[in-house]
């Protein structure tokens, strides 16, 4: 039985993994290093910031240093906030699919991004109040491909009073993802995981439980008949 979703955000909802893409390049030149878009979508896309800082060094060979990589996610967070002041564009689909969920589930958030940018956007988009639970970079030592956001969300949801009298178990979930890391991710806590191909094409996500294009082909209400 399906109790709950629990989506990523960036680029599941919001359409913002090319200006990621490009910051994270940006990133990399500041050390005089090259990220290319076939790398950056192999390799980084769904690491949060720090844990991309650290595949930068780790990369070249080089210890992480521990000030340096702050003053790069630092950077980052500067850039990003002001791109994204008038909000970003949304994933096809989503708002709708989002507002739809909410009225039959409680929903959560297991993101890599920073809870100031998470919430920020949402609160644009108006779906704020959609969410139950917002678990972030903020709140996890490890990045994705690690379970920790996953197994944050969970245990926020597990929390609430829906799931008082019926605990939530992990097998009642189905996460959203669009990042194989992301997919293991949610793999790793003991949840089902849907990939949409948004940043990578199907054959990448062939590992998910269900793959679809996007959010027009997945039909919310045959799904929740079906998922077992």
């Amino acid at each position: 039985m399906l109790r709950t979703i629990i989506f990523d955000f960036d680029g599941i909802i919001v359409d913002s993994e090319p200006i990621i893409m490009k910051l994270t390049q940006e990133m990399a030149a500041q050390e005089g290093w090259t990220v290319s878009e076939e790398e950056y979508y192999r390799d980084y896309l769904a690491l949060d910031d720090r844990g991309i800082v650290e595949h930068f060094f780790t990369a070249h060979g080089r210890a992480v240093d521990p000030a340096r990589a702050q003053e790069l996610v630092n950077w980052k967070s500067r850039v990003y906030a002001k791109i994204i002041e008038d909000g970003l564009p949304t994933l096809p689909g989503a708002v709708d699919f989002v507002r739809q969920a909410a009225g039959l589930f409680p929903l959560a958030i297991a993101s890599g991004s920073a809870r100031s940018e998470i919430e920020y956007l949402l609160n644009k988009l108006q779906l704020r109040d959609r969410f139950c639970v917002v678990a972030t970079a903020d709140d996890c030592e490890k990045s994705k491909p690690d379970p920790e956001v996953y197994l944050k969300a969970l245990a926020g949801l597990q929390a609430l009073p829906e799931f008082k009298d019926r605990p939530l178990l992990a097998t009642e979930c189905v996460a959203i993802e669009d990042a194989p890391g992301g997919i293991e991710a949610a793999h790793a806590a003991g949840i089902r995981c849907i990939g949409l191909a948004h940043s990578r094409e199907t054959e990448n996500l062939g590992h998910a439980d269900w793959v679809f294009n996007g959010f027009k082909d997945l039909d919310l209400a045959a799904f929740d008949r079906e998922f077992r």
